[in-house]
């Protein structure tokens, strides 16, 4: 398919799965850590200098996600080349993971919404509890 015939709104179009897979909130988050300087202060934006990160690393950047499901996403990321895998051989191995050049123009826009999201967290919080107040 050229891009031109691409169209998310079609079910059996690959950029619809490729839609799937970076909406997911581990690959938002996973690319957010590989451009964070891992502080986590408040108002940190992930806008520090990408680094090479170790899977150890990530894991403890990222509270609440399994190893198993560290493992998959990283393994999707770099099969669509949004970042890469290296492997030393040192005792033990060390494997780092960094972003490409494709997942660092992907990381600008979920920048965007990760401070988006931020910003905003205060108007979406209200309008759940009026909504709640009303249904509910």
């Amino acid at each position: 398919m050229s891009k031109a015939e691409y169209d998310a709104f079609l079910a059996g179009c690959p950029s619809r799965q490729l839609l799937d897979r970076i909406t997911d909130k581990w690959v938002a988050l996973v690319l957010a850590a590989l451009r964070s300087d891992g502080s986590h202060r408040f108002g940190a934006d992930c806008a520090g200098d990408p680094r090479p990160r170790r899977y150890s690393e990530l894991f403890r950047t990222l509270p609440g996600v399994s190893q198993k499901m560290l493992t998959q996403t990283l393994r999707a990321l770099e099969r669509d080349g949004l970042i890469t895998r290296t492997v030393e051989p040192t005792v033990p191995v060390t494997v780092t993971y960094e972003m490409t050049d494709l997942g660092f123009s992907l990381h600008e826009t979920i920048r965007g919404l990760k401070s988006w999201a931020e910003a905003h967290m205060d108007d979406v919080l209200a309008n759940r509890a009026a909504y709640d107040t009303r249904v509910g």
